[in-house]
């Protein structure tokens, strides 16, 4: 453990300072629920392998700057899959993943919309709100007092409005400074870059 902690201190990374908004929302969306297109599915409560975990995190959040699962070792991410109080849920186009989002389930009176966000080839198909509500109301479900969410100036610019447009109330912004394993292999915009 020390060694695997003294190689990750050593490795390059890449310093990136992001702006991230902490949103809460105290009570459960109103009325009905927001349908999916014909055609496109969730299925909720899916325990993917690590390898399949890797591609849900890159494939929604390599454009995003998404980094600290995609740095866990696979020993972690296999152990955090097999026991992690969490709800793993993926959007669906027939049989096509297109999405997923993660309920971390620590705190069951505070759950956590840990992530959430759709493959490239997904967006514009009119799917998002409809499967943010989704996971908003499956959160809302299981029974908490709170449902939370962060989202950062290196994600997709529609993420803060979309979580605004569902019922989130930003808590509070705070500056945070990232360093990013060069090994992940991350393009991180200029403006980002410390």
């Amino acid at each position: 453990m020390i060694t695997e902690v003294l190689i990750r201190q050593a490795e390059p990374v890449t310093r990136m300072k992001v702006d991230v908004t902490f949103m809460r929302m105290l009570r459960p969306p109103e009325g009905e629920g927001l349908a999916l297109p014909e055609g496109w599915s969730v299925e909720t409560n899916v325990r993917p392998d690590v390898a399949g975990y890797r591609l849900l995190q890159d494939k929604v959040g390599r454009d995003y700057c998404w980094w600290m699962r995609q740095a866990a070792s696979d020993r972690d991410l296999q152990h955090f899959l097999e026991e992690g109080p969490t709800s793993i849920a993926l959007l669906r186009q027939g049989q096509a993943i297109r999405g997923f989002y993660e309920l971390n389930l620590f705190n069951p009176q505070d759950i956590n919309l840990s992530y959430f966000g759709l493959f490239p080839e997904a967006v514009g198909h009119g799917v998002g709100r409809a499967f943010l509500d989704m996971a908003v109301r499956h959160a809302w479900a299981l029974g908490p007092l709170c449902v939370r969410v962060n989202t950062c100036t290196a994600d997709h610019p529609r993420a803060l409005p979309l979580y605004k447009q569902v019922g989130f109330e930003p808590v509070r912004t705070v500056e945070e400074t990232w360093d990013v394993p060069n090994r992940l292999g991350l393009k991180i915009p200029e403006r980002f870059l410390v």
